[in-house]
């Protein structure tokens, strides 16, 4: 180690308190901490360094395998999904949070004795979790490091020491290029600014290195610069290269390695935090980066300012080799947050609490940096559950314990155990592998030839279908040249489905079962039901499944004529500014028939309207999901729907006649002499309360035991007596307050507001044009009264 570094001053202090005590290492990027640090644990014992990002891993292993003169997996090496790199006698093991969690569950990392938490305050959930078990466990030594960090607070978290290293190699100028100095990061056309910034710069700087927010941003800035520099592309003089979590590795060593041409570096911030990239002179910092947060119970994705942290943290990207210059697309005095909120307060704790429940501990008790919400403990907890994963206790399951190792999300760990034969589990298994890799492995056609094509290559529209069938082709030759294919994306995805077909001892994915299409979506559907939407009836581009709301994604195969669906992924955004709602879009839809809505039992069952035929009473019974009917049919009542039918009936007027009209007269007339104060308590026979007619009658009906129609023919209207108004007062109350009111060829029922004193006549019945006058109604004295006909309302005077 020839190069001497800032970290390098603290050597002899972090040796020293080591072996008593947790250390909390702050320096600036680029001090060497997070090469230096684990070399210097190693002398100690067996040291665990756990990085948030797998480029980042797999290049610092490089690195300082390649400074001691051995090859990666000798005394320095790296696990990340798909590649390991170590050894027993290995010393330093880089991995990412996914393995050391997992590891912790397999043994609570007994092989190693230090364990370093790296870049800590990027706060994932993993390295917070990670970091609260090793805490409650103590059998480890901790160290914490980052370039920016709240020190003291987690020092004191940890009970342990501080150590930072001060200095930076060079030194590196900001300036700040917004028109106003508390302007906020802007998304906008955030291509054409940094084409602009970056033809004005380039020239008197070497590499490079732009800050975006994703790959998409990524992608079109990369087509601006490649027309705008053209000829220095074709001439060899610059390199427009991609940098984020899913680059190649051919990509990755060209970002990382010098070159002769001028680089121009596209970057997320997975080029924030330990990845050296040498020959950077220029920072082009848009502000931005996307990440999750909570919205309306929902994790959610969206483009956010990055914070002060982060700044410093790009910032240090620069004077690595000589002065640098950093600008900054936003104002000086822009109101960043100070560090990035964790995620555990940001996200769904689904995943957190199965890992925290398969490592013997329950997520609620762990002591945490930062307070967890309780009502996404809650949520999780109760996901979990009926996931069958976790009991009512917060331990883990059996079942839990066959979920956890699969690597992927918790949901497609479930669907795959929940499946009922071998050729659904397969399919399953294929379809989590497809939807878990980082990037899409197909673009669908947008051209009309090629949808034919799709269409007669995979004839069902459905998504899931077309990705299972891409992941079972091995032979990247035999795809259709036509299907537009990641190969790089897909053989990850084969991968992953290869590492879980063989975990779980299925077949290999060259002689996969046969899907069989029907059993496997029906077994889902019972596995998962809240992944089952149905087309809303007028707005046919949303769907809903009784609790939340998608639109069909742009890239969706769902069929114009396709009903409902099996959703398994949607993809959360924020709504516009301004706006509470999510947009969230389904990206991977498989149609299912409304019958299997029904076959499954999964819609309830509501009892529409009542007719008279001559086979007898006829009641419709409307089969519901998510407020829409799927079904509809006839038939005859029979108990709890029998006295229904006939109540309806009744109430209609069609069975009993005069009954209801009747009822409906006594009880809002008691009611009205109620509310007039007129109770006498020793003159009524029934209390002092309100009565709900309907109500009443039902429970005269049910009283009688009446079942069916044959039942109803044996009472008349004049059985059903309601006992309200004592009966030697009736008739002077209904003069003085009518009910209804009759004149010539006009009848009209009466409203009493009693509050405002007002009286409104409803026009019922009657051919007469002209309005009521005055003198031709009730005294109703003390009363204003008004003359009400469709949405015309007068007063009568």
């Amino acid at each position: 180690m020839s190069l001497t570094l800032p970290i390098d001053s603290l050597r002899t202090a972090f040796l020293t308190h080591l072996s008593q005590h947790h250390l909390v290492v702050t320096a600036e990027t680029g001090s060497g901490k997070s090469t230096r640090l684990p070399v210097w644990a190693a002398e100690h014992g067996r040291v665990l360094v756990v990085e948030p990002r797998r480029v980042a891993c797999r290049s610092l292993a490089e690195f300082v395998a390649a400074e001691r003169h051995e090859a990666v997996g000798d005394s320095v090496g790296y696990a990340i999904r798909f590649e390991n790199y170590f050894s027993e006698q290995t010393q330093v093991v880089f991995v990412t949070p996914g393995v050391a969690l997992r590891w912790m569950t397999e043994n609570r990392l007994a092989d190693f004795k230090t364990v370093i938490v790296d870049e800590f305050h990027e706060r994932r959930w993993d390295t917070d979790l990670l970091l609260a078990m090793l805490k409650t466990l103590d059998n480890h030594r901790l160290v914490v490091t980052s370039a920016t960090l709240d020190s003291e607070r987690l020092t004191r978290y940890l009970g342990g020491r501080c150590l930072s290293a001060e200095g930076r190699q060079f030194h590196v100028d900001v300036r700040h290029l917004a028109s106003d100095s508390r302007n906020m990061p802007e998304a906008r056309h955030i291509e054409s600014r940094v084409k602009e910034v970056l033809l004005e710069h380039y020239q008197s700087h070497r590499d490079i290195l732009v800050f975006l927010p994703g790959r998409k941003e990524i992608s079109q800035c990369s087509a601006m610069l490649g027309q705008a520099l053209r000829d220095q592309i074709e001439m060899g003089l610059v390199d427009v290269i991609a940098l984020h979590s899913s680059v190649s590795d051919q990509e990755r060593l060209r970002a990382l390695t010098p070159s002769d041409k001028q680089r121009i570096i596209l970057a997320t911030n997975v080029a924030e935090t330990s990845l050296t990239i040498p020959g950077v002179t220029l920072i082009i910092d848009t502000g931005l980066e996307r990440r999750t947060h909570q919205r309306n119970g929902r994790t959610v994705l969206g483009v956010h300012a990055i914070s002060r942290a982060s700044a410093e943290q790009r910032k240090g990207r620069a004077g690595r080799v000589a002065d640098g210059l950093c600008l900054r697309l936003y104002g000086k005095a822009a109101p960043l947050e100070l560090i990035t909120p964790p995620e555990l307060q940001r996200e769904e704790l689904v995943e957190p609490m199965l890992a925290a429940a398969c490592s013997g501990y329950r997520l609620d008790a762990l002591p945490f940096v930062d307070s967890v919400p309780d009502k996404s403990l809650a949520a999780a907890s109760e996901k979990l559950q009926q996931m069958m994963a976790i009991d009512p206790q917060g331990e883990v399951t059996e079942h839990g314990r066959i979920l956890y190792p699969l690597p992927i999300d918790t949901l497609f760990a479930h669907l795959i155990t929940a499946m009922p034969d071998k050729a659904s589990r397969e399919a399953m298994v294929d379809l989590a592998a497809s939807l878990s890799v980082y990037q899409k492995i197909w673009t669908p056609p947008g051209n009309e030839e090629t949808c034919e094509k799709l269409a007669k290559w995979e004839p069902c529209h459905c998504d899931a279908m077309a990705l299972i069938k891409m992941v079972r082709i091995t032979d990247h030759d035999s795809l259709p040249e036509w299907l537009d294919v990641d190969k790089a994306t897909l053989a990850e995805a084969q991968m992953l489905s290869t590492q879980m077909r063989e975990a779980l001892q299925l077949p290999d994915l060259d002689v996969a079962t046969t899907v069989r299409r029907e059993p496997w979506l029906k077994a889902v559907m019972q596995a998962a039901p809240e992944l089952v939407y149905v087309r809303r009836e007028k707005r046919r581009q949303a769907l809903g499944n009784g609790y939340a709301e998608v639109s069909i994604g742009r890239d969706s195969r769902f069929a114009d004529d396709a009903e409902a669906a099996i959703i398994f992924d949607q993809f959360a955004l924020a709504g516009k500014k301004g706006l509470k709602q999510n947009l969230v879009l389904a990206t991977c839809m498989a149609p299912v028939p409304l019958g299997y809505i029904c076959e499954l039992d999964m819609a309830q069952t509501v009892l529409g309207d009542s007719i008279a035929t001559d086979e007898g009473i006829r009641v419709e019974h409307r089969r519901v999901y998510a407020g829409r009917v799927i079904s509809s049919s006839w038939q005859s009542p029979e108990g709890e729907s029998a006295a229904r039918a006939l109540l309806e009936m009744v109430w209609d007027g069609l069975l009993l006649e005069g009954l209801a009209e009747r009822v409906r007269a006594d009880i809002h007339q008691w009611n009205l002499y109620l509310a007039l104060g007129r109770y006498q308590p020793e003159a009524c026979t029934r209390p002092a309360t309100v009565v709900d007619a309907k109500q009443w009658l039902t429970e005269q009906i049910e009283t009688l035991g009446v079942e069916s129609e044959d039942d109803l023919a044996l009472f008349s209207a004049d059985e059903f007596v309601f006992e309200g108004i004592p009966q030697w007062e009736r008739e002077d109350f209904d003069s003085e307050f009518p009910y209804q009111v009759k004149l010539n060829d006009l009848t009209m029922a009466v409203e009493y507001h009693i509050g405002r004193k007002l009286v409104v006549a409803v026009y019922q019945s009657g051919g007469r044009k002209a309005d009521p006058k005055r003198w031709e109604l009730p005294r109703w004295q003390g009363w204003k009264v008004q003359y009400r006909k469709a949405s015309r309302t007068i007063d009568v005077r």
